[in-house]
């Protein structure tokens, strides 16, 4: 007989048991025991890492080696990295000053813990999200990295910084702390410590700084070289924001009353006085060596100015003696100093090879201690003309067509009559570039209109592609898109109203010279610290656009140094292509260049050197005038025919594709060749390079009256002539001649409306009527001024009147 089954007690039932996927579930027993053993073991952690760290003794920092930079043979050029440091006590500096650091850094520092747990978190978080280092640090964690340990990106380095940072918020007092990390935080020009700062930005004691000035110093803390205004003009408007935020946050700590903080006035720094070991142009290198690692992320500002590198550089020495030479030869010895305007002359140049992307020569100024701008790499010049090859280009591979449907090309004709109106996708515009001088060319072929660089062709050469496209193709060809003018430019954009540095433009001309595949350029080819070699990433590469489209532009080139306006680059004595350029009102006037080996571009710029303000170049070295076709393009045959000296001649091996070559050209191979497929009417014509918005026609970005008129407000000034200097005079009808010195008659200019490109291989003229137009060229008398930027797409203020010549740019 079976046993019933007991009846439980009361009224308790039995729990019933867990089934299904609620099996797998932790119960609430094993999370809170799960939780204590990580709370334990995180506090067991954090007292062993507390009991274990111990302060160090201050890191080498504090005595920093010297960085060595080498030529490309491995011979030195250059050495820097000489430490400025003199500590000061705390009660010396100015409270107003504590207070800007204060508020640029940690307005928290006496009020809250050594580690700010949260802002750590929230850096780490970012940094996975990929949106670059965050710090999270506070003051006691900078001034622990600074002091005591290095600069590394690391685990094992934050995790010391953290356990540090606790120790010594207990041991040492909050103003001990924020006066070490004023007297060793780096402030740029080799300038540790606010001592060292107030010295090399403002030549007085730090004692003496004034409010505006130490919320200045406390804003380079953020980016040395970015916020420093005398080295890098460009930037200005940043550091200037940046300074204003120190401020607003003093008044909102109430370290600054309101009226003292709108009395403020931006205090401009001194002129930094770089090491006499940089002089020539040692410095003007080192600098660009450095802003290049920093750009590519291989070694930050601040862990370079540590010491301790062996950097070889990509500077060829014969090529960059011969750069100096060059400008010396060809425009220093030109200058006196009984002309008032030749104190306003700077040069500036880069070489660079267009397979590897090196950058083998640079010339940045005439000596580093003198003129501390580097104007290699500055940008704050309009290149002029010498942007119309990327709008010849952007036409080719995009395979864009005038207003009558025709491909443009080579033989295609523009009217190039000056102030003629520029015709958008929905009728004519109020945008009527000027040539140089007011030259009417009747109608013109492209590849005339490249060599002799008329305005009124490219303007409306680039409204029919697309100033969108324009601006895509200089891009991928070199150009960054953060070139200051690039964004906002619209149809103005063809005459170069950007201002890009020469880097940048040898960076783009190089791709050219390369048949359309982009090497990014590089500074660096090795590093070493301490025995070890640090990564230096390769040069990226990228097919930019066509070898068809590349070639072609070549093509149109190599008539411009042969019989446009840069003849007097043929003294290089090699087979070359270039482009020459001057800004508006003559502020600057360049040469870019390239043989098949080297890709050089020469800038001659105006500023006054008191001031930093861009003055014209009228009367400069005893010219009337100062062109691209002159000194610029005789620097760049000098130059690039010592630096080649020794090496075959080699020619251009041109595949421009079907109907892509100028008329009146020679062959690619500089001879006739009847069997190059490339240079028949049956050539196959590669296919364009593929891009981000195939289906955009070439109409699309520049849509009517509105964003396609001139928006930039300058550029280029026209047609610079062989030879490059002429005085100012009024045009007429230009007579062509072999050695492209355009003789002007006396005359008006045709304000018809033959804006119509059409494809033809006769090259009509027509005789010069009176000018019904005004002086400036690009809003002649009687035009409609330009809508209000609010009608516009991405408009800006047209272009002024150039004085003493058109009001329109040239070449």
């Amino acid at each position: 007989m079976s046993e019933e089954p007991e009846e439980p007690n009361g009224d308790q039932k039995p729990r019933p048991r867990r089934t299904g996927p609620r099996r797998l579930l932790p119960t609430w027993r094993t999370l809170l025991a799960a939780t204590a053993v990580v709370l334990l073991a995180g506090a067991g952690a954090l007292i062993t890492g507390y009991t274990l760290v111990e302060i160090p003794e201050p890191n080498s920092a504090a005595a920093a080696q010297n960085n060595v930079y080498l030529y490309s043979d491995g011979s030195q050029l250059a050495r820097d990295g000489d430490i400025n440091r003199q500590n000061v006590e705390l009660d010396t500096i100015p409270e107003s000053t504590r207070h800007a650091v204060l508020a640029a850094e940690d307005r928290d520092f006496y009020h809250q813990p050594a580690v700010d747990v949260v802002a750590m978190a929230r850096a780490g978080w970012n940094m996975l999200r990929g949106e670059g280092k965050q710090s999270g640090s506070t003051i006691t964690q900078q001034y622990v990295k600074n002091y005591y340990l290095g600069q590394e990106q690391t685990l094992t380095r934050k995790t010391k910084e953290f356990f540090i940072a606790l120790k010594l918020d207990r041991e040492a007092g909050k103003d001990e702390i924020l006066a070490g990390y004023l007297n060793t935080s780096y402030f740029g020009r080799h300038a540790y410590g606010v001592q060292a700062a107030a010295q090399a930005y403002y030549g007085k004691d730090a004692g003496d700084l004034t409010t505006a000035e130490g919320a200045y110093l406390a804003a380079l803390l953020n980016s040395p070289n970015l916020y420093d205004v005398a080295a890098h003009p460009e930037n200005r408007e940043r550091a200037v924001a940046r300074w204003k935020y120190v401020l607003d946050g003093m008044v909102k700590e109430g370290w600054l009353t309101p009226r003292e903080r709108a009395a403020a006035k931006f205090p401009q720094p001194d002129p930094a006085k770089p090491p006499t070991g940089l002089s020539g142009q040692r410095g003007y290198i080192v600098e660009a060596v450095k802003q290049h690692l920093a750009a590519r992320d291989i070694l930050s500002e601040e862990r370079l100015a540590q010491g301790g590198f062996r950097i070889t550089t990509t500077i060829d020495r014969r090529k960059q003696d011969a750069f100096v030479k060059a400008v010396e030869r060809e425009l220093l010895s030109q200058l006196s100093e009984e002309r008032e305007i030749d104190r306003h002359v700077r040069a500036g140049g880069t070489s660079i090879d267009p397979e590897t992307g090196e950058v083998v020569a640079m010339y940045g100024g005439v000596d580093y201690t003198r003129q501390f701008v580097n104007n290699a790499t500055r940008r704050d010049y309009q290149p002029g003309s010498t942007f119309k090859p990327f709008v010849y280009a952007a036409a080719l591979e995009h395979r864009a067509k005038t207003r009558d449907g025709d491909r443009i090309g080579p033989g295609t004709t523009y009217n190039g009559d000056s102030g003629r109106t520029v015709v958008g996708p929905d009728g004519p515009t109020t945008w009527k570039p000027e040539n140089e001088d007011r030259v009417d060319y009747g109608d013109i072929p492209v590849s005339t209109a490249m060599n002799k660089s008329v305005n009124a062709v490219f303007a409306q050469m680039g409204v029919d592609v697309g100033p969108a496209r324009v601006k895509e193709t200089a891009a991928r060809l070199g150009l960054p898109d953060t070139t200051p003018g690039m964004a906002e430019a619209q149809g103005s954009i063809s005459l170069g109203t950007t201002t890009p540095s020469t880097l940048d433009m040898a960076q783009a001309y190089a791709t050219l010279a390369n048949h359309g595949e982009r090497v990014d350029h590089s500074l660096v080819k090795e590093i070493r610290h301490g025995g070890e070699r640090v990564r230096v990433p390769e040069p990226a590469t990228l097919r930019a656009v066509s070898r068809s489209t590349a070639d072609a532009t070549t093509a149109v080139l190599r008539g411009v140094v042969k019989s446009g306006t840069a003849t007097a680059a043929q003294a290089a004595g090699r087979p070359a292509a270039g482009k020459t350029g001057t800004a508006e009102e003559d502020r600057a006037a360049w040469f870019a260049g390239y043989t098949p080996d080297l890709a050089t571009v020469v800038a001659v710029m105006g500023q006054n050197p008191e001031t930093g303000a861009h003055k014209p170049l009228y009367g400069a070295a005893g010219l009337p005038r100062v062109n691209g076709g002159g000194i610029p393009a005789r620097i760049w045959a000098a130059y690039t025919a010592e630096a080649l000296r020794g090496t075959p001649a080699r020619d251009f091996d041109l595949k421009p594709g079907k109907n892509r070559l100028p008329k009146s050209s020679p062959s690619p191979s500089g001879s006739a060749d009847p069997s190059d497929p490339s240079d028949g009417p049956d050539a196959p014509e590669e296919e364009p390079t593929q891009v981000d918005d195939p289906e955009e026609t070439p109409d699309a970005s520049a849509p009517g009256r509105d964003d396609a008129e001139n928006t930039g407000g300058g550029g280029d000034t026209g047609d610079d002539g062989a030879n490059g200097e002429r005085t100012p005079q009024k045009g007429g009808k230009a007579q062509g001649k072999d050695d492209g010195e355009k003789k002007r008659e006396e005359g008006g200019k045709n304000t018809g409306d033959r804006d119509r490109g059409k494809k033809t291989d006769e090259q009509p003229g027509k005789p010069a009527k009176p000018s019904a137009g005004a002086a400036d060229g690009k809003n002649p008398a009687g035009a409609t001024s330009s809508p209000a930027p609010a009608a516009r797409a991405s408009a800006g203020p047209l272009p002024q009147k150039s004085p003493g010549a058109s009001g329109s740019p040239r070449p």
